[in-house]
């Protein structure tokens, strides 16, 4: 019979392994919800300027205008949701890698925390520079149009 040391042993491993997985997990859903909001803005930027075309080089038909606000406001909302979900998602994965840090405490080797180390912890951009610190201003670059195009409409009215 196995000792409960080795059964104990074991079972972290297998703890860890799933919990790494998962960590991953959520570093996929974190790129395809960028991807989601990336399509949907674009989308809807390309729209707006396809549907009210004569606006950029005038003014909008009246009757138009309360679509186009809604559409803008739309589009600055989606904005502000996504850098929540961005900021969500930082700190779940934070927690996610800190635990991570936990469970190699007690396994032979720890790779991850060998990693960061490496990687300066992610306070030296010469050795890693952190995809969120270029992500986060995304959805703030996309803001930009999207407020100007709200202001444009208020003006519009």
């Amino acid at each position: 019979m196995e000792s409960i040391d080795k059964i104990a042993q074991d079972q972290l491993i297998e703890q860890y392994k799933l919990y790494v997985e998962m960590a991953d997990r959520v570093s996929q859903r974190r790129v395809k919800l960028n991807q989601f909001y990336t399509t949907v803005l674009l989308g809807l930027l390309i729209a707006i300027a396809f549907k009210f075309n004569n606006g950029i080089y005038g003014s909008i038909a009246s009757d138009q205008v309360p679509i186009f606000l809604v559409l803008s406001l739309l589009g600055n909302i989606l904005c502000i949701v996504w850098q929540v979900n961005i900021h969500s998602y930082r700190q779940l994965n934070a927690k996610k890698f800190e635990v991570i840090h936990e469970i190699e405490k007690s396994l032979p080797f720890a790779a991850y925390d060998r990693e960061w180390e490496l990687l300066g912890k992610g306070k030296d951009a010469k050795l890693y520079f952190q995809l969120t610190r270029v992500e986060k201003f995304v959805p703030l670059i996309l803001l930009g149009p999207y407020l100007i195009l709200t202001i444009y409409g208020i003006y519009s009215v």
